[in-house]
């Protein structure tokens, strides 16, 4: 059966939910504020949708993956893929996801406690991760986990599953000759330096063969840039993750002029009043003078519905139980009301300063 990377979207009636990061009791909370039950069924026959990284940092990201899984093979939820589900199907060992692995690193355990997934699970876990989307698009309306790039059209293309598209992609792209020169390069010159690559103490120079390897192989897959977003070299390393970075990102939604608007997660935005900083620890702060409320972009078309849920491990470790800053968010359309698990609720706005 052929597989579409770009799905369709329902006309209206949607509400998209932003990165959930094993936050199950705030999104049982969000769903109940926007009227639908515990299956997911809404008595307006509303769907939701999802803007990935369903999983990672949070309690229980076993019970999530399920509840959205079950949702969508019962017709009633949406969902695209995130790079959080990539990094999972790619075998990657990364911030956040041990949760899949049945054992905690070093680094795993500032997220204790959380529910393991039994490893008779991994095979079903991923075949549900490879069988989302990449993106999700409708006549007035498109959803991406963090990017709607031009190299979209090339995906239109593939009838391949995730994975598969993902592996054919980038193993083309390190075949040319000039980019198996430039990773050789880049591998050169970072290897003075392999020790420090994870020490935050010890920050390396500026690598350059490295940032731009690092940069192109992001920019060279479709998958990479739609569910992680536009990177570009950095002029200053910069240590977040667990590793010196090279590349930062960057705000596409500044070229973004097509009349469709676009619904995203993965930027954690925040929500408060206080007055937000230039800079983030993972590089600029892409919203830096944007109302957490507001539409934004080259056209006022875009909107981030990720308002930084998967932080709350930090803020129960440091004993709060309730209150949090980070949100689940979700952003009803076409009505452009945005919902919290709190119960609140506001209309959004365009944003009207400087673009």
């Amino acid at each position: 059966m052929k597989f579409s990377l770009v799905q369709s979207l329902p006309s209206e009636g949607v509400d998209v939910v932003g990165d959930v990061h094993g936050e199950i009791d705030a999104l049982k909370a969000l769903i109940r504020v926007l009227g639908y039950d515990a299956s997911g069924r809404h008595p307006e026959g509303r769907n939701l949708v999802f803007v990935g990284d369903l999983c990672d940092r949070g309690p229980d990201s076993p019970a999530v993956v399920d509840w959205v899984r079950r949702g969508r093979d019962a017709g009633r939820v949406f969902c695209v893929l995130g790079n959080h589900e990539l990094n999972v199907m790619r075998g990657q060992r990364k911030d956040g996801n041990d949760w899949f692995y049945g054992d905690v690193s070093p680094e795993g355990e500032r997220y204790l406690p959380f529910q393991m997934l039994p490893s008779a699970e991994q095979k079903g876990i991923h075949a549900f991760f490879d069988s989302l989307p990449i993106a999700l698009e409708g006549p007035s309306l498109r959803v991406v986990h963090a990017a709607w790039h031009p190299s979209v059209e090339r995906l239109r293309t593939m009838s391949l599953s995730p994975m598969e598209a993902f592996s054919e992609i980038d193993v083309a792209f390190k075949s040319e000759i000039a980019n198996r020169t430039l990773a050789s390069l880049a591998a050169e010159e970072k290897t003075p330096w392999q020790s420090h690559m994870h020490d935050e103490h010890h920050p390396p120079p500026a690598l350059r063969f490295t940032a731009e390897w690092n940069a192109q192989l992001q920019m060279g897959n479709p998958i990479r840039v739609m569910t992680s977003g536009i990177e570009r070299v950095t002029q200053e390393p910069f240590f977040a993750g667990g590793a010196w970075r090279f590349v930062e990102r960057a705000p596409w939604w500044a070229d973004y002029t097509d009349p469709i608007p676009v619904l995203f997660g993965h930027y954690w935005r925040r929500w408060n009043h206080a007055p937000s900083k230039p800079k983030t620890p993972f590089g600029p702060n892409l919203f830096y003078g944007i109302p957490p409320d507001a539409w934004f972009g080259a056209a006022n078309q875009v909107f981030c519905c990720d308002f930084s849920v998967g932080g709350r491990f930090v803020e129960r470790k440091a004993g709060r139980h309730s209150g949090f800053e980070g949100r689940l968010g979700a952003l009803r359309w076409p009505e452009r009301d945005l919902y919290f698990d709190d119960g609140t609720c506001i209309p959004t706005q365009q944003y009207l300063g400087a673009r």
